[in-house]
């Protein structure tokens, strides 16, 4: 129940780990803010960081661990394979560039970052990650951006013997881009479902129900999107580089929306913020 949760709360993997119930994204981040911005994360309370080879700056991320004076094992570290690395042997080489690059023994969690290249492509970059996850490189393995015919592509590679679990799925989710029949599919199987960009890149906060919402319960527009996440089960990964905001995003533990308020933001809308890559049909 998301009116149990607190900063340090986390949930159980498929793969046996936990991981943290919100995360710090880096997306969008340029590589020299990045250290600054997520020791300041690590600082204000995150022990969570979402990072990607295709945002460059996993060095960034990985000195803000290192620095921070934390114990490595406290601290969950994500990064996604991109298109142009697809495949098994490309994959396997990301892998292996991405720990040099973080300067990392290994990470918490590597997603593929987009169903991208084909079904021999797809399988190969999970063969890959199979591969690493029994090496130690990584802990627990995933996906995003994959549509339920992906999943399922990748279900059956796993029934028949293929290996591993899909342990997390990540998709842009917010009020206004309903992926519900695929949150549905994750949740049935016990996949935690992570949502990138939950603030939408800052382009709903003027919306009228977000503004009467935030007023009732005295939180910012995008303190009650990050909610909106947690009540429906989501892990949420805000981000921002304005220290002040870094901190709001944590507040959001003390408060929680009406059922009446959770329906006013069930507004079935479909608009993307970013690519989408699930209705590819490759």
């Amino acid at each position: 129940m998301a009116s149990k949760l607190t900063l340090q709360s986390k949930h159980r993997l498929l793969s046996g780990y936990d991981i943290p119930a919100i995360g710090y994204g880096v997306y969008m981040i340029s590589p020299s803010s990045t250290e600054k911005a997520a020791a300041e994360a690590l600082k204000v309370g995150f022990r969570h960081v979402d990072s990607a080879i295709m945002y460059r700056n996993e060095k960034g991320c990985g000195r803000a661990i290192q620095n921070s004076g934390l114990n490595r094992s406290e601290i969950f570290l994500t990064t996604k394979i991109p298109p142009g690395s697809m495949g098994y042997q490309q994959s396997k080489k990301a892998i292996d560039s991405s720990l040099r690059e973080a300067g990392q023994e290994y990470f918490d969690l590597i997603l593929i970052h987009a169903p991208y290249g084909g079904k021999e492509a797809r399988l190969g970059s999970w063969k890959a990650l199979v591969e690493a996850q029994k090496a130690g490189k990584v802990r627990s393995i995933g996906v995003s951006n994959y549509g339920i015919h992906h999943l399922e592509e990748l279900e059956e590679y796993i029934q028949s013997g293929g290996g591993g679990e899909i342990s997390v799925g990540q998709y842009e989710l917010h009020p206004w881009l309903d992926h519900s029949d695929i949150i549905a599919w994750l949740q049935k199987r016990n996949i935690v479902v992570e949502a990138y960009s939950p603030l939408a890149h800052g382009e709903r906060l003027d919306e009228p129900v977000l503004q009467s919402i935030g007023k009732k319960y005295n939180k910012t527009p995008a303190q009650v999107m990050i909610r909106w996440s947690l009540q429906m089960g989501l892990l949420p990964l805000p981000k921002s580089v304005t220290p002040q905001r870094i901190r709001e995003n944590t507040e959001v533990f003390d408060f929680e929306l009406s059922a009446e308020d959770m329906k006013s933001l069930d507004t079935g809308e479909y608009s993307p913020t970013d690519w989408d890559p699930t209705v590819d049909d490759d």
